[in-house]
Parts: C-alpha cells; sequence; structure tokens
C-alpha cells in the first residue's frame, strides 16, 4: 500500500512537470530557435517556464530519494514507546480529561456559581447607550 501510495506520488509531482516542459519546447519551437523566440518576445515565458519547472522537479527528487533510500518507511515500535495509532486517530482521551477536571474542582471545594440570580432579587443591568436621567 505504501509503495502504491509513492508510486501516485511520484506521478503527480512528474505532471507539472511535463506540462511545463511541454509549453517550453512548445514556444521554443514558435520562433524556430531559441533566438527566434527571443525576438518574438518570448524570452521572458521561457525563462519562467524553465524557472517553475525546476521548482516542480524539486519535490519529485525528494520523492525518488524517499522512495530509494527508505526513509518514508516506518520504523519498528520499540517497547519504551507507545504504540502508534491508526491515522485520524489522536491519543487525547475527552473522558478522562473532563474526570481530572471535576476531580480537581472538588478538591478546590469551589462550587460552580449559579447561572441565574434567585427569584425576586433585581439585579443592576447594565446600560448602553446614552442616559437619559
Amino acid at each position: 500500500m505504501r509503495s502504491l501510495k509513492l508510486g501516485f506520488g511520484i506521478i503527480g509531482a512528474l505532471l507539472p512537470i511535463l506540462y511545463c516542459g511541454g509549453l517550453f519546447f512548445y514556444f521554443l519551437n514558435v520562433g524556430g530557435s531559441v533566438q527566434g523566440a527571443v525576438s518574438t518576445g518570448l524570452g521572458p515565458t521561457l525563462l519562467g517556464l524553465g524557472a517553475i519547472g525546476v521548482f516542480f522537479v524539486l519535490p519529485m527528487a525528494l520523492k525518488i530519494l524517499r522512495a530509494v533510500s527508505g526513509t518514508g518507511t516506518p520504523r519498528p515500535v520499540s517497547p519504551d514507546q507507545p504504540p502508534a495509532l491508526p491515522a485520524g486517530e489522536s491519543a487525547f482521551d475527552a473522558d478522562a480529561a473532563l474526570a481530572r477536571y471535576m476531580a480537581r474542582k472538588a478538591a478546590e471545594g469551589n462550587a460552580p456559581a449559579a447561572p441565574f440570580p434567585p427569584r425576586g432579587e433585581a439585579t443592576a443591568r447594565p446600560v448602553f447607550g446614552r442616559k437619559t436621567g
């Protein structure tokens, strides 16, 4: 499975290189030669396509280097390390975190404040805007 993913990654990295290379040679052949392309005003286009093509070569070279050297393969787990989790899962346990929070709050003796004042007690409301009286 890993080699299939790596193969598709290399093919995906090769597509923009082929596209830029195809455009480069197309514009090169429009003028007949490099001097003809420069004289028709395609010199900056050719220079830009060449530079972008070189930037696309770097990720592909890294992917091929990983495929050849095997640095992308997972290492065996040592007994000291916790087992690796499948993709998309995390080691965070929400239930345990909530239990620790509630235990800490109970140990501190802080009861949560009532969300609403008792009935019958009028509280001062904040005033927004211009005061009229």
